[in-house]
């Protein structure tokens, strides 16, 4: 037991700690497409699959934020289209006690990396509904994803 030396209790801190809440999360949208079905489901060709993945979000109050994870995946084999998949994964986040320096990498960093592991089931079981093997989508850097789009936006745009 601490003693006070009988002075009055320690006050609580008056930084009161970050937080990052998730208070939903949800599919915004979901398109599969299997155009050439079926012969395309009995191709024993490796398909090229191209994935590209964008990060959103959306100012709803002072302290609330949706952000959204875009995946986009397009599967060919021999010159035909095998599978086109699109996904808005979405959630809406309260952030707190957090220096406004660090609430955009928090919101475009933190945010999609708690959504990718359920964005990541959705497409793979979409997938594998389809007639294909699950596409297992690997692990995403968002940090490097965060980074590239702050080098970006740092570019000025050729004056006239």
């Amino acid at each position: 037991m601490s003693s006070t030396n009988g002075g009055t209790p320690e006050a609580p801190a008056t930084n009161p700690a970050p937080q990052l809440m998730v208070l939903g999360q949800y599919i915004k949208d979901l398109s599969f497409e299997n155009p050439n079905a079926p012969g395309t489901l009995q191709q024993q060709n490796q398909p090229q699959i191209a994935i590209s993945v964008n990060v959103t979000a959306n100012p709803m109050s002072d302290t609330d934020i949706e952000v959204t994870l875009k995946l986009e995946g397009k599967a060919e084999s021999a010159g035909s289209v095998m599978f086109n998949i699109e996904l808005e994964y979405a959630g809406v986040f309260r952030i707190q006690n957090v220096p406004q320096e660090q609430v955009q990498p928090l919101v475009l960093i933190e945010c999609p990396r708690l959504l990718f592991p359920f964005a990541r089931e959705i497409v793979a079981t979409t997938v594998r509904n389809g007639g294909f093997p699950p596409l297992m989508l690997d692990p995403i850097d968002f940090v490097a994803l965060y980074q590239q789009r702050m080098a970006q936006q740092a570019v000025a745009p050729p004056t006239a």
